[in-house]
Formats: C-alpha cells, sequence, structure tokens
C-alpha cells in the first residue's frame, strides 16, 4: 500500500508513515481521497461504508482498517 500512497501523492516512500496525515500532510482534497477508496476496495476486494471511510485521516488508521478488514 506505500507504493499506491507514494504514487498517488507524489510522495518519497520514506515520508509514509503510520502518522501521514492526508489532508494535513498531502492535502488531498475529497476528490483524491475518493479516489483512494475506491482503489483500495478494488485492490484489497472489501467495501468500505462512507461512515468508516471518513475515519480513515491517517496512513495508520487506514492500514488497520484494511488489516482488519481482510483478516475476517
Amino acid at each position: 500500500m506505500v507504493d499506491e500512497i507514494a504514487q498517488r501523492f507524489q510522495l518519497s516512500k520514506d515520508k509514509i508513515t503510520p502518522d501521514l496525515d492526508f489532508t494535513k500532510d498531502v492535502n488531498a482534497d475529497s476528490i483524491d481521497f475518493v479516489e483512494l477508496v475506491m482503489e483500495l476496495e478494488d485492490r484489497y476486494d472489501i467495501e468500505i461504508p462512507d461512515d468508516d471511510a471518513a475515519k480513515l485521516t491517517t496512513f495508520g488508521s487506514t492500514l488497520d482498517y484494511i488489516y482488519d478488514k481482510i483478516s475476517k
């Protein structure tokens, strides 16, 4: 997932830490975020409800969420 984040937001991989905030650190707008959620849903074959997506504000929270969804 680091590769996808690095490519989507044009970041070097060393900048991607669990604390990376999508809106504060990379200035992701709502379209960027929706596209990221859709990409994650496709890549991991999961569904991310809008209420859950709104909580995925950091890279770490996103990783935890995806891990939880795919390990069930």
